[in-house]
């Protein structure tokens, strides 16, 4: 139905309705199922992604000890009355937090679209409820409204942090996640993809450097400010601010600077912070590696 994004909002306003229905459609048409299976399916996602959040928010550890307990005390600290960033922005970071450290503790999260990046769709997913009090089923369209952001990257460009860097990993979601915030708070689908643009475009070039190879430095605190990213992206766009560059463009762009990055600062762990002294210190920690002289 849809190859890029410029089609998709036009196939939105074309037929007046949410870019999730189209999402929706589109699902139906290439599985198979029915309607009612498809949000079936994807109310089980929406279940999962509440469960890791509440299960984070609880306090968990990493079997590495290399992350956990930032959601926690994040959480705290915005009871404290002292964030200065604003209570809306922290929620969310807190919540992409909280996904990405039960991810490192091995528990059960959604992919969003990937296991690294899957704290940022639910972290403002759960953080915008409470300001927007959204239904079950506006909560779900959501997720399809990310989903079709998503598809397009996934197709035209990449979300694997192996292929095109951490951009194409916390830098999809993010704008997965700023152009769901706008539809839900009542944007139409050309700033639901403004918003994808803007939040894009201030992550081009992120590089995947996790230390000793793991997804939690600096994955977790990316997911953090990818949240952050996608709340301000929103309310640029929900403003009426747009994009000078289109965002079929942008992603094209990410695609192109993923594809000349290299391979050190692509998921290796040979590059980046992965290498710096005290990620060697804290890989041969890990794995019992002894340290060469020179580190």
């Amino acid at each position: 139905m849809f190859r890029n994004v410029a089609e998709l909002v036009e196939l939105a306003e074309r037929k007046n309705v949410k870019i999730a229905e189209i999402m929706i459609e589109q699902e139906v048409e290439v599985t198979g199922l029915s309607r009612e299976q498809i949000i079936a399916k994807m109310d089980q996602n929406l279940t999962v992604m509440e469960q890791a959040v509440e299960r984070g928010l609880k306090g968990v550890q990493s079997f590495s000890g290399l992350t956990g307990g930032d959601a926690v005390l994040l959480q705290k600290y915005i009871q404290s009355g002292k964030s200065l960033s604003g209570d809306l922005i922290l929620d969310a970071v807190s919540k992409a937090v909280a996904t990405n450290e039960v991810n490192a503790a091995m528990g059960t999260i959604c992919a969003t679209p990937t296991a690294g990046s899957a704290g940022v769709v639910p972290g403002t997913l759960f953080a915008v409820k409470n300001k927007l009090n959204p239904t079950r089923e506006e909560m779900i369209q959501f997720l399809f409204t990310s989903g079709a952001f998503g598809f397009v990257v996934a197709n035209n460009a990449s979300i694997s942090g192996a292929a095109g860097g951490c951009q194409a990993e916390v830098g999809s979601a993010s704008g997965m996640a700023a152009a769901a915030i706008v539809e839900m708070a009542g944007g139409t689908p050309a700033q639901a993809a403004e918003a994808m643009a803007i939040t894009l475009k201030n992550m081009l070039g992120l590089v995947c450097d996790p230390v000793a190879g793991l997804v939690e430095v600096p994955c977790v605190k990316r997911n953090a400010m990818g949240a952050a990213n996608a709340m301000v992206a929103a309310d640029m766009a929900l403003a009426g601010i747009t994009s000078r560059i289109p965002c079929d463009e942008v992603i094209d762009a990410m695609f192109k600077i993923g594809q000349t990055m290299p391979v050190a600062l692509k998921e290796t762990a040979q590059g980046g912070l992965a290498a710096t002294p005290t990620g060697r210190k804290l890989e041969a920690k890990i794995f019992g590696i002894p340290l060469m002289e020179s580190e």
